[in-house]
């Protein structure tokens, strides 16, 4: 246990008799007060008079005022005590009110800059890690446990290193790529507000900046705990290596990805058709493209597949969707007024565009009727089609009934 520990719990010990230990509570107790009273009058001052944006800005200030408050008043309390008696039990405070604003701080940066739902359990090791660091600390084991580390000694290469090394490495790495995805984000998300450029380009962008910016953290991370940077030919090889013999396809998605970003065959928001899927890209990430079905199920698409299947893409020239309708009527139906029936039913439809128009065509002669096909056009297909299916579902078979004609088998409505 080094001195200043020592001395702060010999503190603590002396004064738990003692009224000095009483005002030192005081003091935490006023300290606690006072900053959330101060959090409170600035909060209910920002949400009634401030704009928008401040409100955002106080808003995550607020997250780590009460805890820095708190640490300054106690801060200020232990010298103005110290002239006359024992402070451990302060020291002990600040400790603990800095551990809590870096909590904050750092589990606001996360929400941030990560998302999904291992973000809960990322928070957690987080905290709980600076909470162990702090007790091992307060508790006078941590010198030990580094001393212990500092002797784990090995090589990689000619380079001799120590398991306390390799931790701090990992740990600078960690913080500089946090603080370079960070850094990315605010980046990113003013580029996808800017309307001058196009939305794939704005991508790509974001992606490169993304990549340098990681680069550039992990060769800064290296530098400062001393490694030296011409380790990363070993990975680098051995990455090559890699690549070359298990994961050509990983490659191969994160080029296509960037070549169907650039060369605008496609982007978000488009209509496309790919194999037996048809939907609106909603997503181009890296190594994927998310397309959205128009029942509204998501499809995972490699970005390989995009670059070497046949994709038609319908809003390459015009933002449209297709809806088809197929059923089967029997041979002593009229198919003529089938065929005119489904045409003026379409046109009732205010979400079906007039151009192109619907059309109306014999898929052909089945064992038990004859098969029908009817295709309309949506000016909106990112937004589904089914409550549009169900009505022209509904229309045709009120129709049909009202008219004698009469369906083979249940209609069949579905989009392809």
């Amino acid at each position: 246990m080094n001195n200043e520990i020592f001395l702060i719990w010999q503190e603590i010990q002396a004064d738990l008799s003692t009224p000095a230990v009483l005002w030192q509570l005081a003091i935490v107790i006023a300290a606690v007060a006072i900053a959330h009273g101060i959090n409170g009058v600035l909060r209910k001052y920002v949400m009634e008079h401030a704009p928008l944006h401040w409100k955002i800005a106080i808003g995550s200030i607020n997250r780590v005022l009460f805890p820095l408050t708190s640490f300054i008043l106690i801060l200020i309390g232990q010298l103005i005590l110290a002239h006359w008696q024992h402070i451990g039990l302060l020291k002990l405070a600040d400790r603990l009110f800095l551990a809590m604003a870096a909590i904050r701080l750092i589990v606001y940066f996360m929400r941030y800059v990560f998302t999904g739902a291992w973000l809960k359990t990322l928070e957690n090791v987080t905290a709980w890690t600076i909470w162990g660091l702090l007790a091992l600390h307060l508790t006078g084991l941590l010198p030990q446990i580094m001393e212990s580390l500092a002797d784990v000694q090995f090589s990689i290469g000619a380079n001799p290193v120590n398991l306390l090394l390799v931790i701090q490495g990992l740990l600078t790495i960690v913080i500089t790529i946090f603080i370079a995805l960070w850094i990315s984000r605010l980046l990113e998300n003013k580029l996808m507000r800017t309307e001058q450029m196009n939305v794939n380009m704005r991508v790509v962008f974001t992606k490169l900046i993304r990549i340098v910016l990681l680069f550039v953290a992990i060769l800064i991370a290296l530098s400062a705990v001393g490694l030296d940077i011409t380790l990363l030919s070993v990975f680098g090889g051995a990455l090559g290596v890699g690549l070359g013999f298990g994961l050509q396809k990983i490659a191969s998605n994160y080029v296509s990805g960037f070549i169907i970003l650039l060369d605008k065959s496609m982007q978000i928001g488009d209509v496309i058709a790919i194999d037996k899927h048809y939907g609106v890209v909603q997503d181009l990430r890296s190594r994927y493209m998310v397309l959205r079905k128009l029942d509204g199920t998501n499809v995972i698409i490699p970005n390989e597949s995009l670059i070497t299947s046949a994709v038609v893409n319908h809003s390459l020239t015009e933002h449209k969707g297709r809806v088809q309708v197929i059923f089967t009527i029997s041979y002593d139906s009229s198919v003529e007024l089938a065929m005119q029936l489904l045409h003026e039913i379409a046109m009732k439809h205010s979400s079906i565009l007039a151009s192109p128009a619907p059309a109306v065509f014999i898929r052909g002669f089945g064992e038990l009727g004859i098969e029908l096909i009817m295709t309309v056009w949506i000016a909106d297909p990112e937004n589904g089609s089914s409550s549009l299916q169900s009505a022209l579902y509904l229309d045709i078979w009120q129709t049909f009934k009202q008219n004698n004609i009469r369906f083979v088998k249940s209609a069949d409505i579905k989009n392809e």
